[in-house]
């Protein structure tokens, strides 16, 4: 896979709604339910980030729920790749890029959203192709303000900014025009989870995907 065939597949996925969800789970068993309740409420493209030991179960049992878009986060070397794609991912979301993970990506067939927090560093993925990127971590790397002023010289990026938003700041991303979407936890709190609040989650779902409608 190109990075341009990656960066459309990535734009395409970016484009399902305003919000993907940024899921950490523990437990495989919340996995579908999880999926169900977030699909439900509009959000069909789902990030499982590979930050706990159950998170490979869990892509594979969201791969199975019908109408999701089931991706994988943290994605920071070869092996991630390989494991996330075998899994089910269809496609992935890393933090940065190096070009041993950029190669993986390409080799796999995986669609990746790589992570940018600067001007250089969107313009050296840029270079390389990829013109769907992630900016990481948004708001502490300057939040919106910074993200449009990137913007003005690189139009040729569109974003999904991810890191320290909400529901209260998410429209100061998604009204810029080099933003596609917003990547929150916000929709799938930790507490609901634990709880089995899939009603509760499905309707954060709901109030996230009419954002900017």
């Amino acid at each position: 896979m190109t990075p341009q065939e990656a960066s459309k597949r990535a734009a395409e996925v970016c484009q399902l709604a305003p919000v993907v969800p940024v899921l950490v789970v523990d437990d495989v068993a919340h996995a579908a339910p999880l999926a169900e309740a977030l699909i439900a409420g509009g959000l069909p493209a789902l990030e499982v980030t590979l930050r706990t030991p159950a998170a490979l179960e869990v892509i594979a049992a969201m791969a199975a729920v019908p109408g999701g878009v089931v991706g994988a986060g943290t994605l920071l070397t070869p092996a991630d790749v390989k494991a996330a794609k075998a899994a089910g991912a269809t496609f992935g979301v890393s933090p940065g890029a190096t070009d041993r993970l950029l190669q993986a990506c390409e080799d796999e067939d995986l669609p990746l959203l790589p992570g940018a927090a600067t001007a250089s560093e969107a313009m050296r993925l840029l270079e390389r192709g990829y013109t769907t990127q992630k900016f990481f971590p948004a708001e502490a790397a300057g939040g919106a303000p910074a993200l449009k002023g990137i913007g003005a010289p690189i139009p040729q990026v569109t974003f999904c900014p991810t890191g320290g938003i909400s529901l209260k700041n998410a429209m100061d991303y998604l009204s810029l025009p080099n933003t596609y979407c917003v990547g929150g936890s916000w929709v799938a709190p930790k507490d609901k989870v634990q709880a089995g609040d899939w009603a509760g989650i499905e309707a954060l779902a709901r109030e996230a995907a009419q954002l900017g409608k």
